[in-house]
């Protein structure tokens, strides 16, 4: 069955960076499109990043434009997501997702396959 792991969460002061990543198998990882969520208490979960399959297509939520990079490696079947310039505002719980398609999207609806989550917490 589909899993996805992700890994890289913890706890880093305001202006940190942290790298998550996830990793994906039993897909068709070179012809998915994968995203990244994210979710904080009483709030729903929200778009930060997605990448096509090739990579070449990638979009951002405007939260975090400019400070966060996705990036996939199809032989590893990895996706990471750079986060730089952190703020005490993006704590949450962050979650990789996976559609059964290769285009991108950015709606939770939209997504097939879903990771646990990694913790995220910056302090001010």
């Amino acid at each position: 069955q589909v899993q996805l792991v992700e890994s890289g969460g913890g706890l880093v002061q305001a202006g940190g960076s942290l790298r998550l990543s996830c990793a994906a198998s039993g897909l068709s990882f070179s012809n998915t499109a994968m995203g990244w969520f994210r979710q904080s208490p009483g709030k729903e979960r929200e778009f930060v990043s997605a990448i096509n399959w090739s990579g070449r297509n990638t979009r951002y939520a405007d939260s975090n434009k400019g400070r966060f990079t996705i990036s996939r490696d199809n032989a590893k079947n990895t996706v990471d997501l750079q986060m730089n310039s952190l703020k005490p505002e993006d704590t949450a719980v962050y979650y990789c997702a996976a559609r059964r398609t290769s285009i991108v999207a950015v709606t939770p609806r939209e997504y097939d396959y879903w990771g646990q989550g990694t913790q995220v917490t910056v302090s001010s």
